[in-house]
């Protein structure tokens, strides 16, 4: 677990010197925040992420669209209103034409019903059902793919601003050591036993400290506004965090066959190419016949045609096969249009998987180069350490002149930031290992919060045959 702790480097540096990245942290505040804690309020709060998830609920009712194509189609006709009609009519008798005229009002009304069920369509809604489930679960192998995102961003979010936390404290402190130095170097002048050249000297460099100051504040402010915005809360007292190396494979080949089989990108290609398999299939179904059957009942009230018609009623079964020969080839070109889309998802799914493989290595390599680099720091900042008290106690004794302690000064603080840097770079780099194996997600980190469960509102809408209620789906 790597936190702050200070670190005494002589007379002039004890009580100022910052800590670094390094140590157990035994004593918090009660208010401090954890990364885990930051963790839970990502994956609660993200707006991005609770877009995935509206997005996916959205794919949902791809099934019961498709499914629809089993049921039947029922439609209800009404009309009704009021006429006047007038009918003059001939008859020659013979040799004598008379004149007869009708006319008057009425109020003529219809009332019927139509119920359509297709029999047999060339097993399009079967395979349209078979690829709106495939969608489904792509879909929520996007929403796997978001969270991992989401989840490796706070991460980062929290120890980047943990990281400009640290330097920005050693930015502080390290002035405070150079003001020190200049009223020391200040004196030593007053009193002779130094030239000009070394005030301003001192001067130089606790300018130069003041603006390293300046912008460790820029980087510690920018670090605040991207953890509001990725986790959802505007950060407190953070906590000390650790690697979660226990939770990705021991070996690089078992961390490349974990990620080319559970990464949520190599999933989501698989369903992809479910999906166009299935539409090639849809598109054939084209050529085939089409079988369906018709009933209808139609019931008149006077008549819009006949002032003598009173009443009459209509009903009829009516079963259609429609035969396709020919429609000018376009349902030839669908299908070999929908052939090549699916030659495309089998390429981008060997795509997924050799960028998988790719973002695995390098992640491992990065984490071992991360733990590497924090003993190789620590021994930096020891040495550096023992090179200013060196530096310090010489100058007393006029072996060492001022540029060579500030040298020594600057070459520490280095060593810190390089230290503080070297942790940061340990514990996200485990989490990019972690994210890129496909295992970054609440399951697995433990986190203490109710995990989004996609298939509740699966389940909620996937036989429904009518309503416009939204399910919540959580």
């Amino acid at each position: 677990m790597y936190g702050f702790r200070d670190i005494g480097v002589g007379r002039i540096v004890a009580g100022v010197a910052v800590g670094a990245l390094a140590g157990l942290v035994s004593t918090l505040s009660a208010g401090a925040v954890t990364l885990e804690g930051a963790l839970v309020s990502a994956y609660q709060n993200n707006p991005t992420l609770n877009s995935q998830r509206a997005a996916t609920r959205a794919v949902d009712e791809t099934v019961p669209q498709a499914l629809a194509g089993y049921r039947p189609k029922v439609t209800i006709t009404g009309s009704g209103g009021e006429q006047t009609s007038s009918t003059t009519t001939k008859t020659v008798t013979g040799g004598v034409g008379t004149w007869s005229t009708l006319a008057g009002y009425n109020s003529p009304a219809q009332i019927g019903a139509t119920i359509t069920q297709t029999l047999y369509n060339g097993f399009q809604t079967a395979n349209k059902t078979r690829q709106a489930e495939s969608s489904v679960l792509a879909s929520r192998a996007t929403l796997r793919t978001a969270e991992q995102t989401i989840l490796l961003n706070a991460a980062t979010a929290y120890m980047n601003l943990l990281r400009d936390t640290a330097i920005l404290d050693l930015q502080r402190r390290n002035v405070e050591v150079l003001q020190e130095q200049l009223r020391q170097t200040r004196d030593r002048f007053n009193v002779g036993e130094v030239t000009r050249t070394d005030v301003a000297q001192a001067e130089s460099s606790l300018a130069a400290g003041r603006s390293q100051v300046l912008l460790a504040e820029a980087n510690y402010t920018a670090s605040q506004a991207t953890y509001r915005q990725v986790i959802g809360v505007q950060p407190g007292k953070l906590e000390p965090a650790s690697p979660v190396d226990r939770f990705s494979p021991t070996t690089l080949a078992g961390a490349v066959l974990a990620g080319t089989a559970q990464n949520p990108t190599v999933t989501t290609a698989e369903y992809n190419v479910d999906i166009a398999l299935q539409a090639v299939k849809v598109a054939e179904g084209a050529l085939y016949p089409t079988v369906s059957v018709t009933g209808s009942f139609t019931q008149n009230y006077l008549s819009t045609s006949s002032l003598s018609l009173m009443d009459s009623y209509n009903a009829a079964v009516i079963g259609t096969l429609s035969m396709p020969i020919y429609q000018g080839g376009a349902e030839y070109s669908a299908i070999r249009q929908a052939k090549e889309t699916l030659g495309q998802k089998r390429l981008d799914l060997d795509t997924a998987r050799d960028t998988v493989r790719q973002n695995v290595v390098q992640a491992w390599g990065q984490l071992d180069a991360a733990k590497a680099n924090i003993s190789a720091t620590q021994a930096q900042v020891q040495a550096a350490e023992i090179a200013l008290n060196g530096v310090r106690e010489e100058a007393r004794v006029g072996q060492r002149t001022t540029l060579d302690v500030l040298n020594a000064q600057q070459t520490l603080v280095n060593a810190r930031v390089a230290l503080v840097t070297a942790q940061h770079d340990r514990v996200v780099a485990s989490y990019t290992l972690l994210a890129a194996v496909g295992r970054l997600s609440p399951q697995v980190l433990g986190l203490h919060v109710p995990t989004y469960d996609a298939s509740i509102h699966y389940r909620q809408v996937r036989d429904s045959w009518i309503g416009v209620r939204t399910p919540d789906g959580r």
